[in-house]
């Protein structure tokens, strides 16, 4: 028979509808019943493409023993992390503060009101009975150590990543960047790119920082080692090279095996990567890696609505990478003639590359195209005869069953995945890109924007489950927005990124910590409210926030913005330098600060032209504004018939140009001081 998940809409949930663990969703259901029959609540968190939660529903949720031990001590509780952000950042935070790590599947053991008192990753069917029994006779002959020890994690929990308000410094200084650059260096893996460690996840924030601080500073081993790791990335094994994307990282320190699950809010980050990257450093395979991903997001990530999905599953058929891997003698057959070519190109060996005898993971040199002009293809018949045999492969890989998909539809991975279509479409000018992302953002401001201001978390599924929005939800939305703006100059799309922006200083933010909290304050209340400030995988949303509120700041001329972004600014200042690689958002922020933004209005009918055209230069920081009406105040009096570009720097402006060659001589040559 089902358990209390059988009515969920979640992929994860519906995974474990039948079980013989009687789980509960998250919900008062739950929480009443944990209180009213005095059990402890276990709370497992994960996620329906996460391997070694499968690994764990296996061997233990499956297991008619451990069950019994689960159903008869405790209230248990099934949690889908994409979901509820909100309730896995605080298990999340116990479980470090416990055991300093931490990962899923994330399982904790709480008090019947929620607070956690003992958790862990992945257990073994074995260890878990006997956790479980040692804390169900706990709660029985000593409850009071139990309460003693949650109250002084859960104080843990509200202490961990606050901040001390600090003055705004009058100035920040190439000093202060060089003091977050300067321990970075040290852990860079000069052979195959990235960081000195394994597993290696791509971590693309940091990327962008390294990319954004390498050029600004003139700093040409940054530069290089960012390139360099990219052209790693691209061409390893975590890249799918026959249907494009990227897995969400590699086990091993070269980048070849994959955990194979494919997650939206990688790719969209890596896409914006790689599509600056290329405007830096024109090179092909950074083209090739956009636009195949995009093709594998509208080929199996798009509703029919205009939604992206969340994720593909590492498994198929119960076998990790097994719809990914290919063997030497399937090249043979699909190729032909042209397989030994193309078996040396992707790296296969007769005996494999991976841990099954014959299983190849396809990967190439990072100069791999040089074989190509070796064996004698050429500029655009290379490109095409490239793309022809991978559509070859896939048509045969798609014979196999595929990974299941995880369609659930999130508003800030959604939000980053938008941005991404922007940010390609700006980089390579294909107005399909432009399209797709203009569907999606009137799919969210429709279907996940309310009419009090409140954004959604996720689409309304057919149980009517409501989740509001998180901080991610908003400042991701607020930032696609204004970069939809800055690609169209269509102001509506910078007034819904203000609304926005309004309801989360009205709703989230604290005046007296000058920080923002992860939930709104008219929702649902945990048993804490936290702050996002660490940038990780995802950058934090605190540190987005920050970058929007300057934005709009400067767009709207809004003092009170550009003051909050400055003092959230200042509180995490002093942090930076101990760990770069955890706040690459925010040093991101700190670098325009130092170096400047540029604000560049274009104006007149050839604005949409002129803006094509300087999106062609490598600009990192800066702003775009335009048209042909006075709707900003930096527009106006600057409206005229002429087509003009403005550039505005530091609170001076130059005197207007007609062409991209003097944009170039303002912001490439001399900069304005």
């Amino acid at each position: 028979m089902a358990n209390h998940l059988q009515h969920e809409t979640s992929p994860y949930l519906k995974q474990h509808q039948h079980n013989p663990v009687d789980w509960y969703p998250w919900g008062e259901e739950a929480l009443t019943k944990a209180k009213k029959e005095n059990k402890l609540l276990i709370v497992s968190i994960g996620y329906a493409a996460c391997h070694w939660c499968h690994v764990m529903e296996r061997e233990s949720f499956e297991n008619v023993a451990v069950a019994e031990v689960m159903n008869e001590g405790f209230v248990s509780i099934k949690i889908d992390r994409e979901e509820r952000p909100d309730i896995d950042q605080i298990y999340m935070t116990a479980v470090q503060l416990m055991t300093n790590s931490g990962g899923w599947p994330l399982n904790c053991i709480c008090l019947p009101d929620g607070r956690p008192i003992y958790g862990g990753t992945y257990f073994r069917p074995d260890d878990w009975i006997n956790i479980l029994q040692q804390l169900e006779q706990l709660w029985a002959n000593d409850p009071q150590t139990a309460f003693d020890y949650a109250e002084r994690l859960t104080q843990g929990i509200k202490d961990s990543e606050s901040l001390q308000i600090n003055r705004i410094p009058d100035a920040y200084t190439k000093a202060d960047l060089n003091a977050i650059i300067s321990p970075w260096r040290h852990s860079f893996d000069n052979q195959y790119g990235g960081y000195n460690r394994a597993p290696k996840f791509p971590l693309p924030n940091n990327w962008l920082f390294l990319l954004r601080y390498g050029f600004l500073a003139k700093d040409q081993e940054i530069l290089t080692h960012t390139h360099f790791t990219l052209q790693h990335i691209a061409a390893g094994g975590i890249y799918d090279h026959v249907g494009g994307g990227f897995a969400r990282y590699s086990v091993d320190g070269q980048w070849h095996i994959p955990h194979f699950e494919k997650m939206l809010y990688d790719n969209a980050q890596l896409v914006s990567l790689y599509a600056e990257a290329y405007l830096q450093q024109r090179t092909p395979v950074y083209r090739r890696v956009v636009e195949e991903t995009l093709e594998w997001v509208h080929r199996e990530m798009i509703s029919d609505t205009g939604g992206f999905y969340s994720s593909l599953d590492a498994d198929s058929e119960g076998v990790e990478g097994k719809y990914y891997t290919f063997n030497q003698e399937e090249f043979e057959s699909i190729l032909g003639n042209d397989a030994p070519f193309y078996i040396r190109y992707f790296g296969l060996t007769p005996n494999g590359n991976w841990e099954d005898e014959g299983t190849n993971v396809l990967k190439t040199e990072i100069n791999a195209d040089k074989l190509a002009a070796q064996m004698g293809y050429q500029g655009s018949n290379w490109e095409r005869d490239l793309k022809d045999t991978k559509k070859k492969l896939w048509h045969y890989r798609e014979q196999r069953k595929r990974p299941a998909l995880d369609n659930k539809i999130l508003t800030s991975w959604n939000a980053l995945m938008l941005k991404a279509y922007v940010d390609a479409y700006r980089a390579f000018a294909k107005e399909e890109y432009l399209r797709i992302a203009k569907e999606n953002a009137h799919y969210l401001l429709d279907r996940h924007v309310l009419a009090d201001g409140k954004l959604l978390h996720q689409s309304i599924g057919a149980n009517n489950n409501v989740i509001y929005g998180f901080l991610d939800d908003y400042a991701f939305t607020i930032e696609s927005l204004i970069s939809l703006y800055e690609a169209t100059f269509e102001l509506h799309w910078l007034n819904q990124a203000k609304r926005l922006l309004d309801y989360t200083l009205e709703h989230f933010y604290d005046n007296q910590k000058a920080a923002f909290y992860y939930t709104a304050d008219n929702v649902e209340i945990l048993i804490t409210r936290k702050f996002e400030i660490m940038d990780n995988v995802i950058p934090a949303s605190n540190s987005v926030m920050s970058h929007q509120l300057y934005k709009l700041g400067l767009l709207f001329d809004n003092a009170y913005y550009r003051q909050v972004s400055a003092q959230l600014m200042a509180n995490v200042f002093p942090q930076l330098k101990s760990y770069g690689s955890a706040y690459s958002n925010w040093s991101i922020r700190l670098l325009e600060i130092v170096y400047g933004v540029y604000e560049i209005a274009i104006t007149g009918s050839q604005h949409h032209d002129l803006r094509k055209a300087a999106d062609q230069y490598y600009i990192p920081n800066k702003i775009l504004l335009g048209g042909q009406q006075e709707n900003l105040p930096l527009l106006k009096g600057r409206i005229t018939s002429d087509s003009l570009i403005y550039v505005c720097k530091n609170n001076t402006c130059s005197l207007p140009v007609s062409t991209i060659e003097g944009l170039k001589k303002l912001i490439l040559e001399p900069e304005i001081e």
